[in-house]
């Protein structure tokens, strides 16, 4: 297969995307706050997935599956790389992953010379935390509700290094950003020079005001790494708007591709001082490609990128945080202020959006989570970290949940409080 039918057949915006025509008419008349709650159309759009019958998947924070028609073209590419082999690796791979990552760098709003394509947001994230030039008695700053394989990476430099990690506690209801802010601010000092923000709390659900944490690290010489993992794909925004000097992201989550594929955004000017992970002499110290030596990596799962894409930005992704925010809602509300349940996540809306953690008195996270599966067929995740005073359990439902089947949490919920 020549050079040209490779890009013919991997062209991932023609590989049947396209929406039902009377889906389409439907979002483009309805704003996306009013789509929100026509669970007709939503309904409608839950047949692109594939679901199983066996239990009510809450726990798409860990990783979302692929609508079908993504997975149908991910199939596809599977079979094209496989078919070619090495004569696609050795031809085309190289010119695809960049159509690719233009594709991607213009949903995240920056230049493709600022963003490289990643396995994950661990990957991309501990890509910066390593590849700092730390000296002893530097200081870094960090949440207690910050994932924990970015903060084993910073106690790995901690050891290593002999810099220091100053770790905050958040308010899991704040009244207002300054609530959120000062913790971060009280632990730099002079000797501070990096701060890691998540976008969305991976425990809580909180969104977090990334943009003020930002500016305010940023006027006292603290350079901005954020863990979006739970925010790409799912709220509206580009990288760009925080100011930030590192995004990191995963793409399984809320873009819906395969397994296996993040994004890594270093601001222009902070590309040149990152030391790689694996040695690579083809790039310049101030090209980002410098940070992408993947070896050989399965380049079917670059190319599901693009068609991922191309579906959200069908459905919208305006559309689609109004109606995760509206189902996150829909359940809270109903258990909120009950005598025993207890939500670990904030009332207000700006706060939120998809996920939610709940608990109940008494029962612990594990017990919690085991209950809701083997007694009602309800999937979530324990979450268990008193250190960051959260115990409950995550639900993240996706656009394909429906309120019929979060009615049935609440029940549960209800049930198991007693």
């Amino acid at each position: 297969m020549n050079k040209r039918a490779f890009l013919k057949t991997l062209s991932g915006s023609s590989l049947g995307l396209m929406l039902a025509p009377e889906l389409l008419t439907r979002m483009a008349a309805a704003s996306p706050a009013a789509l929100a709650t026509d669970n007709d159309f939503w309904e409608a759009m839950r047949a692109s997935f594939k679901l199983t019958p066996d239990y009510i998947n809450l726990e798409s924070g860990f990783y979302s599956m692929q609508a079908r028609p993504v997975l149908e073209a991910f199939i596809g590419h599977v079979r094209t790389v496989n078919l070619a082999a090495s004569h696609y690796m050795r031809t085309v791979a190289v010119e695809n992953k960049a159509r690719v990552q233009a594709r991607l760098a213009a949903l995240a709003g920056c230049g493709t010379e600022e963003l490289i394509i990643t396995r994950n947001t661990t990957e991309s994230l501990d890509t910066v935390i390593a590849g700092f030039d730390w000296k002893s008695g530097d200081q870094a700053v960090m949440a207690s509700s910050d994932y924990g394989a970015m903060q084993d990476q910073f106690a790995l430099q901690a050891r290593r290094h002999g810099m220091e990690n100053r770790i905050v506690n958040l308010p899991l209801h704040p009244r207002s950003d300054d609530e959120v802010i000062a913790p971060y601010a009280s632990a730099i000092t002079p000797r501070t020079r990096l701060l890691m923000v998540s976008h969305v709390v991976n425990l809580t659900g909180q969104v977090l005001p990334v943009k003020k944490i930002t500016a305010m690290a940023q006027a006292r010489d603290v350079q901005v790494m954020v863990d979006g993992a739970h925010a790409f794909a799912q709220l509206d925004y580009r990288i760009p708007d925080f100011g930030a000097d590192y995004y990191g992201a995963s793409l399984h989550k809320w873009l819906g591709c395969p397994l296996g594929s993040g994004v890594l955004y270093v601001r222009k000017d902070r590309i040149a001082p990152l030391w790689p992970l694996y040695g690579d002499r083809t790039y310049a110290d101030d090209d980002i490609r410098k940070l992408n030596h993947t070896g050989t990596h399965p380049a079917h799962t670059d190319l599901a990128i693009e068609d991922a894409i191309a579906l959200h930005e069908k459905i919208g992704v305006a559309r689609k945080e109004a109606r995760l925010r509206y189902l996150q809602s829909y359940w809270t509300g109903r258990v909120r202020g009950h005598a025993r349940i207890v939500l670990n996540t904030p009332a207000e809306p700006t706060r939120t959006c998809a996920i939610a953690n709940v608990a109940v008195e008494n029962v612990a996270p594990a017990e919690l989570a085991r209950r809701l599966m083997d007694e009602h067929r309800i999937w979530t995740v324990a979450i268990d970290r008193p250190d960051a005073g959260v115990r409950g359990v995550r639900v993240t439902p996706q656009i394909f949940t429906t309120t019929a089947e979060l009615d049935q949490l609440v029940a549960a919920l209800k049930v198991i409080a007693g």
